[in-house]
This record gives C-alpha cells, structure tokens and sequence, in this order.
C-alpha cells in the first residue's frame, strides 16, 4: 500500500466526496428548493426526514457507549442535546415537528413513523448500526457530510421562503439553527479524522465512511423521488396524501 496522503490532501480529498456525492445535487432537492414541489410532496418529504432526525441522537448515543475518553464523551455530548433538545431549550425534533405542523401535518403522526418508507427505515438504520460497529474513526467520519451542510441549509432557507406560503421563520428554525450548529461540529469532526487517520489504510477507511453516509442520504430521496414523485409507486402502510393532518 502507498504511504499516506499529507493532511491537506486528504482533507481535498473528503470534500471532493462531497462536492461529488452529496445529496444536494439529487433532483429531488433541486424541485424542492425550486418551487416545483407539491405540497403532498413536501409533506413526504417531512414524514420521511423525521425519520432520520429522531434517529440522529440514538446514533450518537450510541457512539458515545462505545468511548472510554470523558473528554470525547464531553465533547460529542452536545450533539444529543441539539436534536433532544434540554429542559432549558427546544431541540432539532421538535423544531422538526412545528415544520411538520406548518404543512398541514399532525405532529403526533409524523413522531408515531407509521408513514415511513420502508426504503428510508432501512438506508438510516443502516447508518446507526454503521457507527454502533464500525471503528470508531469511521463512526466520526460519517459524520463529516455536516461539512456540506450549511451550504444546502441556506439555500433550502431561500427557496422555502420564496416559494412557498408555510415557509415561516417558526417553520423553517431547524435549518436556522443547524447553520450555527453543524460547523461547531465538524469543526471538532474533522480534526478527530485528520488527527487520527494518518496511515494509507486509515485515511482509506474514513474516505470509505463519508461515502457511505452520502449514500445513506443519497438512498432516502431516490426512495422519496420513486414514492411520491414519478412513478409514484408506494409500498403498503406508507403515507398517503390525505392522511395525518390537522
């Protein structure tokens, strides 16, 4: 095996994979940010993405059972309180369901995951399973597609607002307030993967890592395009327009 690329080129080479595979080149976010969404379809998209939401904090808390340094343990903590929320301030799921609310959906529906794609249910228990198994650098690198985040976040913001009428600051707080939260985490994110990834084999596997988090994120949509867009073929038990609202 070749030696191991400099720090600065393996940090090249992880946004390449971004700048290449993230979800934000998907045409399903390209109709949604353009305006070219219905409202059923936005409403798919909220039942879905919850999914992944509520999931997000289990999957740290599960990385977290995994680590024996408090200061690791400190440090990732944080990334539990901003989607659990605290006794003091809402988190991202419940930011999440006054989203829900504003479409027209009932909250509680959205929380039971009764409408859920079975596609979308596996590819994010697949990622939870990924970081509760895998080497605990992979586990961190997967996280790092927060750093292409921000960028879909602002334009989501400015689409949202310019084309459609529940687009309300209350509505759209969970993306407002990931701008501010995603880059503190993969600030602290990247420099674990830098620091810790210094062989061939394991820049290899953290490169192999975010990968497969852009597919999990990559699979959600073509899941959400096939179910609700064209050719609109839905397995039994998922949401249908009409169900679930206020």
């Amino acid at each position: 095996m070749s030696g191991a690329e400099t720090r600065e080129a393996f940090e090249a080479r992880l946004r390449r994979i971004g700048a290449e595979r993230y979800h934000d080149r998907h045409p399903f976010h390209e109709r949604l940010h353009g305006g070219r969404c219905t409202l059923d379809e936005v409403r798919a998209w909220v039942v879905n993405r919850w999914y992944y939401q509520s999931r997000i904090p289990m999957k740290d808390a599960a990385f977290m059972s995994r680590i024996e340094d408090p200061a690791l343990r400190r440090a990732w903590r944080s990334r539990i309180e901003d989607h659990d929320g605290t006794a003091e301030k809402e988190g991202g799921i419940a930011r999440w369901l006054k989203l829900a609310e504003a479409v027209g959906l009932d909250p509680d529906y959205v929380a039971s995951g009764r409408g859920v794609l079975p596609a979308t249910r596996f590819a994010v228990d697949a990622y939870v399973r990924f970081v509760r198994e895998e080497p605990l650098l992979a586990a961190v690198a997967a996280s790092l597609t927060e750093l292409f985040a921000p960028a879909i976040h602002e334009r989501r913001i400015a689409g949202l607002l310019e084309h459609y009428d529940f687009a309300t600051p209350s509505a759209l707080a969970y993306f407002r307030n990931r701008l501010s939260e995603a880059p503190r985490d993969v600030a602290f994110g990247l420099g674990f993967v830098l620091d810790h990834a210094v062989t061939r084999e394991a820049q290899d596997m953290a490169a192999g890592a975010l990968v497969f988090k852009t597919e999990v994120l990559w699979a959600q949509l073509d899941a959400l395009s096939h179910a609700y867009v064209s050719p609109g073929l839905r397995p039994p038990g998922v949401w249908e327009p009409g169900e679930g609202l206020l």
